[in-house]
């Protein structure tokens, strides 16, 4: 059996890796918060994570930092209260690879210490 996408490694893509077709990442997409989660233009990955406040909003930016600091694999994100928008795709591809898809799993997983009560 195949391990959880958040479970899975961070895999570095090589110069020579093409980036993810729809049709190959369809497949990674249905393990993501599907309210949280888009593919945009076939480009990159969009997650908008909402929080009651701007504490828990900003504690979780920090934790989703370390873990790209922890993967090398950062992505853009943009915080204001309540809310935590995060762009992220292989810059050394210029697309979507599996590892995007990967660690927006991993920031859902943290997310679901915020929302679960």
């Amino acid at each position: 059996m195949t391990p959880a996408l958040a479970d899975q490694a961070c895999e570095a893509c090589t110069s020579d890796d093409e980036p993810l077709t729809e049709s190959e990442y369809a497949e990674y997409l249905t393990e993501l918060n599907k309210d949280v989660w888009e593919v945009v233009d076939e480009h990159h990955l969009k997650g908008i994570y909402e929080f009651e406040d701007f504490r828990d909003a900003l504690e979780f930016t920090y934790e989703v930092g370390e873990l790209a600091e922890e993967e090398w694999h950062h992505p853009d994100i943009h915080l204001e209260w309540g809310e935590v928008q995060i762009e992220m795709w292989t810059h050394k591809i210029d697309g979507l690879h599996k590892t995007d898809f990967v660690m927006a799993a991993r920031m859902d997983r943290i997310y679901n210490d915020y929302t679960s009560t």
